[in-house]
């Protein structure tokens, strides 16, 4: 299960591994999305080399979907013991229309959360709970505003109740949002002009997903406050020049085409 995953291994040994399950603002994408990228896919730039990243989270999941698709089945067969699995859901739980991914902030979503808690800890590997990037929203005279009800205050809750670590990434990206301001975060989101990108030929103006500079600066919120992540490279994390360009984008959405995954 591991090789056919890809998860690292060097001079025939595994590397620790630190396994994301999250939704499309987390996920790695391909190089027709170019520079469309996820959080998860910037992770590993600030992490030390024996430190290995799956990045399972998928587009258009929710903590129920994930589970429901066998997603969390697959992790929990490839995990190990001293691992990591960062959870991090919200965005598409919250749609309410789709039964198949709608979950109540106080009731299901917490269930769900608690299967990937309970799953990673009975194999002695170590969750942490991430709660769910902010959106890119404004009011008109250039206030941001959040975007996600209570999911953020019911994930919060789970993880005091718990003992899970915490990143309150969504209380961290309003805030960098909100110094940044409308015009600063357009390009950490997928705000493309018509002709600036080959992939986006009429251009795009997207306030939930990034693009790579986007993706690096949520990254380093992630790694700079969690300190339970395994190989945190704080020189990487301190540094401000991090291009665009480090991180690397495959042929095909891995979480979409690996081996085994439907």
């Amino acid at each position: 299960m591991g090789a056919a995953w890809g998860i690292p291994v060097v001079a025939g040994r595994r590397r620790r591994t630190v396994f994301v399950a999250g939704d499309s603002t987390a996920a790695t994408y391909a190089t027709a999305d170019v520079p469309r990228a996820g959080w998860g896919q910037a992770l590993p730039v600030f992490l030390r080399p024996e430190v290995g990243v799956h990045n399972a989270a998928l587009s258009g999941a929710s903590s129920k979907s994930f589970v429901d698709l066998g997603r969390l089945d697959l992790i929990l067969d490839a995990i190990r013991p001293g691992d990591t699995l960062v959870v991090s859901f919200g965005h598409n739980d919250e749609k309410a229309e789709d039964p198949a991914r709608y979950t109540e902030p106080w009731t299901t979503f917490q269930d769900y959360l608690r299967l990937y808690l309970d799953g990673a800890r009975r194999r002695r590997a170590h969750p942490v709970l991430v709660t769910p990037v902010e959106r890119r929203r404004f009011t008109a005279d250039g206030t941001p505003y959040l975007s996600h009800g209570e999911y953020p205050d019911a994930m919060r809750a789970l993880a005091a109740r718990t003992r899970t670590p915490l990143i309150d990434l969504t209380a961290l990206s309003f805030a960098l949002w909100g110094r940044l301001g409308p015009e600063g975060t357009k390009d950490h989101f997928l705000w493309l002009d018509p002709g600036e990108s080959v992939n986006y030929p009429a251009g795009v103006a997207d306030n939930t997903h990034f693009q790579a500079h986007g993706a690096i600066e949520v990254a380093r919120l992630v790694a700079r406050h969690g300190p339970t992540l395994p190989g945190r490279d704080l020189a990487a994390v301190r540094d401000p020049h991090i291009p665009d360009n480090v991180l690397v984008w495959p042929p095909t959405r891995p979480a979409e085409s690996a081996a085994g995954l439907g």
